[in-house]
């Protein structure tokens, strides 16, 4: 005898389990794609060659009709009042999931030998396809959280869930990838591994077959060390990268089919009034109402610090590894320490929430995570190269700690923030306030590469000379940058949730109860 499903007081299966763990396939879906980006800017750099200043204004271009596309695309789902088989959010998602089956591969083409004009436009028509389709399934899944749940604690759950998601969806870019695409060069015997290695302009073959430190000839299965660093050379391998976007893609749609058949939505989405009165969609007054949220002001800056500093860290980072430490392949081991305190916290989220508010919670986690930025100022300045490892790992784990805490609430704030705009303005407009809220990141995850681009042309670095023919100079340099950039990302994050952010406990709770007090009183009419 079949079990009886549990129904809540509207007639839908009682919230539990399955949403939680649905809601994750999502963004676990959305991170077999979106989590690319960090190789993006490492691969066009790296295996394409591309120049910093071309491509850092090619990632402004594409990024601003990023953060241009989303709020259309908000606007859009918003005003859509067609009745769908499958719902009007999980219609949209499965559209964009289609898409994304081949498009996370489409900025991956992988062609180092084409002219810098048809680079830069393989570079901005993949990744407008790919953003296109991304975008698509994106916005309304973040927009669903508010309507398979009312509950301010369920709607925590549903955020932190939503991180144990992301963070296992970052795990094979981030982990997985750069082991199978960074390939560390031994002699073999021939010189056929100089046709695999990209000599660097201003050196020659010659010198990858001596020992730069010993003078001699290399042996057998002995490292091959650049001739610039004297560190073994590692090489990336961008046909590799092309073909993981693509089987990435068919594992993101898998989660995403997994989502759209188990999550219930609770809240009739086709009834969600998101112009009152009959108006008629304004975008220069969502956009005025949206700056006068200061929650979602708040937690829209706190968004962009974290990506400003970490996403844009991702690049400069594995430039690091490859020319500093000689540990390109590992790099993502390493960063994903920082993300493994989030499952720390997973058991607890509920508690802190419930007992000290998501607000008074984050704000201690970024404390946590200035501390961490200030420690990875050290590191820079210690001579041995393991000690110097061990002193990042410490002040990546104490920013990580910090920031596992705002993770894990994030999209339950951005939740009471779309209940905010209906509090103080009578209108929910989810669509609208999750895409412009995705607008200001994306453009900081556009704005934050590009310059970082710069800065490390600044700092030395040449486009040409790959990974391989980097200075010493250049590869200390990279250190530097990094530890500023998480720096940075820590304390922007600070001023969005603590001086911005509005939404303590307190504030929280009597907002929960006016507007539950209003949906009654709606009810209560409609029934007389």
């Amino acid at each position: 005898m079949a079990k009886e499903k549990k129904l809540d007081a509207k007639g839908y299966r009682k919230f539990g389990m399955l949403d939680k763990f649905a809601y994750a396939a999502g963004d676990f879906g959305c991170n077999m794609s979106f989590a690319l980006k960090g190789t993006v800017q490492t691969f066009w750099l790296v295996y394409m060659t591309m120049e910093t200043g071309l491509l850092s204004i090619l990632l402004l271009l594409v990024q601003a009709w990023d953060a241009i596309n989303d709020p259309i695309i908000g606007a859009l789902i918003d005003n859509d009042k067609r009745k769908y088989k499958m719902g009007k959010f999980k219609t949209y998602i499965f559209i964009g999931a289609c898409g994304l089956l081949v498009a996370g591969a489409a900025v991956f083409l992988p062609f180092p030998n084409a002219s810098t004009v048809v680079k830069a436009i393989l570079f901005v028509l993949g990744y407008i396809v790919w953003d296109a389709c991304y975008t698509v399934a994106n916005v309304p899944y973040g927009s669903m959280l508010s309507l398979i749940t009312e509950d301010s604690g369920e709607r925590a759950q549903l955020s932190t869930w939503r991180s144990i998601g992301s963070m296992f969806g970052n795990i094979v870019p981030m982990v997985v990838l750069p082991m199978i695409i960074w390939e560390k060069v031994t002699f073999d015997g021939t010189t056929d591994f100089l046709d695999r290695i990209e000599i660097p302009e201003g050196f020659d073959k010659s010198q990858f077959l001596t020992n730069p430190l010993t003078g001699e000839a290399y042996k057998i299965g002995e490292a091959v060390l650049s001739p610039a660093t004297g560190k073994q050379v590692e090489m990336l391998n961008g046909e590799l990268v092309f073909w993981a976007a693509l089987i990435m893609g068919v594992f993101g749609f898998i989660a995403f089919m997994f989502m759209i058949k188990s999550i219930t939505i609770r809240v009739d989405e086709n009834a969600v009034k998101t112009n009152e009165g009959g108006e008629k969609f304004n975008v220069i007054k969502s956009f005025g109402k949206f700056m006068k949220n200061r929650p979602a002001v708040g937690a829209t800056v706190a968004a962009m610090g974290m990506f400003l500093g970490m996403q844009s860290a991702t690049t400069a980072n594995t430039i690091m590894f490859a020319t500093y430490f000689n540990k390109a392949s590992m790099s993502g081991v390493v960063q994903m320490i920082g993300f493994l305190p989030v499952v720390v916290f997973l058991p607890f989220v509920k508690k802190l929430v419930n007992k000290f508010g998501k607000k008074e919670a984050s704000v201690a986690g970024t404390i946590a995570s200035i501390v961490g930025g200030l420690v990875m100022f050290i590191f820079p300045t210690i001579e041995n190269l393991d000690t110097a490892l061990i002193v990042y790992l410490l002040g990546l784990v104490a920013f990580g700690f910090g920031m596992s805490i705002y993770t894990c609430v994030s999209w339950a704030m951005m939740a009471d923030a779309i209940d905010y705009n209906e509090w103080k303005f009578g209108t929910r407009e989810e669509g609208t306030v999750y895409s412009l809220h995705s607008f200001f990141r994306k453009l900081a995850q556009g704005v934050g590469p590009s310059v970082v681009l710069v800065i490390m042309g600044a700092l030395g670095y040449v486009s040409e000379l790959g990974t391989i023919g980097q200075s010493a100079e250049t590869a200390h340099n990279m250190c530097w940058l990094v530890a500023g950039l998480y720096l940075f990302s820590a304390v922007v994050q600070f001023v969005g949730i603590a001086l911005i952010y509005n939404l303590d406990k307190k504030t929280l709770a009597q907002m929960n109860e006016e507007l539950a007090e209003r949906h009654a009183k709606a009810k209560a009419e409609i029934a007389e």
